[in-house]
C-alpha cells in the first residue's frame, strides 16, 4: 500500500524539475523593468487639500427656461454624438467581458456526421475498403488555461480600465454638449436683446434724421450735419441686418446641437434674465482631478497601459493549457452510442518561447512606451484642467467687475438722458439733444447686455471646467 505513492513521487520529480528549469529560463530571458514616467500630483499642481465647491450632477437644470432644459435632456439622449459615445462604452465593456472570459474554463459540444466511400485499394482493410460508411462523432470538450503568471488578470484589468475610460469620456461628451447648448442659448438671448435695443436706436436715429433735415431746411444746420445723420442711420441699419443674420445662424446652430433640424427653433426666443449665475468657488481643491471626466479617463488609460506591460511580460514565461474530451466515435450511425464507441482523453500542453528573434522584447518595449505616453497624456490633461478652471474663475471675477463698472456707466447715461429731458421741458434745450443722450444711454445698454451675456457664458465654462457635478466615485459605484 505504501509503494504506490513512493512510485508516483519518483515519477513526478523529473516533471517538477523540468517546470522549475523552464521557469528559471523564462525569468532569465525576461528584461528588467524600466523606470516608468510618473503622474503629477495635486501638490505639484498647486491644488488645495480641501475639497472645492460642490456642483449638482444635473447642474444645467437651473439654467434657462423649461423649454431649454427639455431640449438639453432630449439632446443628451438622442444626439448622434452621445449615441456614438454610448456605443464606444458598450464596445469597451464587451471587450472587458471577452478578456474576463479568457480566464474561465471553456466547454464545447461538437457533433460531426459524414458519409464516405472508402477506397478498395487504400489504407483501410475490408470490410471498410470498397464500401460506404458513416463516420460520426459526438463529443464534449473542456479547455482551460490556468493564470499562472497573472496574464489573464492583467488583461482583464486593462480592458476594464479602457471601459471605464470610455464611460468617463461619454460623461465628458455629455458635459460638453450641455455646456455648448447653454452657451449657444445665452448667445441667442444676447443677440435678441441687442436686436431690441437696435430697433430702438434706429427709431431714435430716424427721428433725429428728421429733425436734422428740418433744421437744415430752416438754415440752422448745414448739409454736413445732415450727411453725418444719414451715415449714422445707415450704419445702424447695417448692424441691425447683421444681427438678424446672426440670430438665424445661432438658431440653426442651437437646433443642431439639440439634435434637431436647423429650422426647428425659429420661434425660440430665450431671455438673459432666465439664466441664473452659479456661485463662484473660493478655491480649487485636489478633488478637481477626480471630478473632471477627461482627467479620470486619462488616468484609467494610463493604468490600463501599465496592465498591458504586465501582459507583455508574461509572454516570456511558459504557458500551460489543459484540455479534455469525452464522447463517441463510430463507423456507422447505428454503432455511435454503443459502449465500444466511447472515446476520451486529456490534452495537457506546455509552451515556452526560447528564441523569438527579439519580438517579445520589442513588444514589451512598445508597451512601456505606450505607458509613458499615456502618463504624459494624463499629466497634460491635469495641466489643462487646472488651467481651464483657473482661467474660468479669473474670467468670472473679471466679468463681474466689468459688469459693475458698466452698471455705473449705464446709470450715468440714464441720468444724463433724464437731465436732457428736464432741460427740454424747461425750454433750455432742444429735442435733438434729448435724442442724442437717449441714444448714448442705449449704447451703454448694449454694452451692459454684452457683459451680462459674458458673465453667464464664462460661468457655464467654469461649471464645465470644474467637472459639472460628475465624480470618479460615482463611476466606480455604477461599474460595480
Amino acid at each position: 500500500m505504501t509503494s504506490t505513492p513512493k512510485h508516483r513521487n519518483t515519477r513526478s520529480q523529473p516533471t517538477a524539475w523540468a517546470l522549475a528549469a523552464l521557469g528559471l529560463l523564462s525569468a532569465c530571458s525576461s528584461p528588467a523593468p524600466q523606470t516608468p514616467a510618473s503622474p503629477w500630483s495635486a501638490q505639484q499642481l498647486g491644488l488645495q487639500a480641501a475639497a472645492g465647491s460642490e456642483i449638482a450632477a444635473d447642474w444645467w437644470t437651473t439654467w434657462g427656461d423649461a423649454r431649454l432644459q427639455g431640449l438639453i435632456r432630449q439632446a443628451l439622449q438622442d444626439h448622434p454624438n452621445m449615441q456614438q459615445a454610448q456605443a464606444r462604452v458598450r464596445r469597451m465593456q464587451a471587450a472587458a467581458g471577452m478578456a474576463e472570459a479568457a480566464s474561465l474554463p471553456q466547454v464545447g459540444l461538437g457533433a460531426d456526421f459524414s458519409r464516405q466511400r472508402y477506397s478498395a485499394n487504400g489504407l483501410f482493410p475490408k470490410p471498410i475498403a470498397g464500401n460506404t460508411w458513416s463516420n460520426d462523432t459526438l463529443q464534449i470538450s473542456l479547455g482551460w488555461s490556468p493564470d499562472l503568471w497573472g496574464e489573464h488578470a492583467a488583461a482583464t484589468a486593462a480592458a476594464v480600465g479602457q471601459a471605464r475610460a470610455a464611460e468617463a469620456e461619454a460623461a465628458m461628451a455629455s458635459q460638453m454638449l450641455a455646456a455648448q447648448i447653454l452657451r449657444s442659448s445665452i448667445g441667442l438671448a444676447r443677440l435678441l436683446a441687442q436686436h431690441e435695443v437696435s430697433t430702438q436706436l434706429i427709431e431714435l436715429r430716424t427721428s433725429a434724421q428728421s429733425l436734422v433735415r428740418q433744421r437744415q431746411e430752416a438754415g440752422l444746420d448745414t448739409r454736413i450735419e445732415r450727411a453725418q445723420s444719414d451715415a449714422t442711420l445707415a450704419e445702424l441699419q447695417a448692424q441691425h441686418h447683421a444681427l438678424q443674420e446672426q440670430i438665424a445662424l445661432n438658431r440653426h446652430q442651437l437646433a443642431v446641437l439639440c439634435g434637431l433640424p436647423p429650422q426647428a427653433l425659429q420661434d425660440y426666443a430665450p431671455r438673459l434674465d432666465s439664466f441664473a449665475l452659479a456661485p463662484l468657488p473660493t478655491q480649487l481643491g485636489a478633488d478637481l482631478l477626480g471630478r473632471r471626466p477627461d482627467v479620470v479617463a486619462a488616468r484609467w488609460r494610463a493604468e490600463a497601459a501599465q496592465q498591458q506591460i504586465h501582459v507583455a511580460r508574461t509572454q516570456f514565461y511558459p504557458s500551460v493549457s489543459l484540455g479534455a474530451f469525452a464522447g463517441y466515435n463510430a463507423l456507422g450511425t447505428e454503432h455511435l452510442l454503443e459502449a465500444g464507441s466511447r472515446q476520451y482523453g486529456i490534452v495537457p500542453a506546455l509552451r515556452l518561447p526560447l528564441f523569438e528573434g527579439g519580438r517579445l522584447k520589442a513588444q514589451l518595449a512598445g508597451r512601456e512606451a505606450e505607458r509613458d505616453a499615456a502618463v504624459a497624456q494624463y499629466n497634460q490633461a491635469v495641466l489643462d484642467a487646472v488651467r481651464e478652471a483657473a482661467d474660468a474663475i479669473r474670467s468670472s471675477e473679471g466679468a463681474a467687475q466689468q459688469a459693475t463698472d458698466q452698471t455705473s456707466a449705464l446709470n450715468s447715461a440714464s441720468q444724463a438722458w433724464r437731465l436732457a429731458e428736464q432741460r427740454e421741458q424747461a425750454g433750455l434745450g432742444n429735442h435733438l439733444s434729448v435724442l442724442g443722450t437717449h441714444a448714448a444711454m442705449l449704447a451703454q445698454q448694449r454694452a451692459a447686455i454684452d457683459l451680462q451675456a459674458r458673465q453667464l457664458d464664462v460661468r457655464v465654462q467654469l461649471v464645465r471646467a470644474l467637472g459639472g457635478g460628475w465624480s470618479a466615485e460615482a463611476l466606480a459605484l455604477a461599474s460595480r
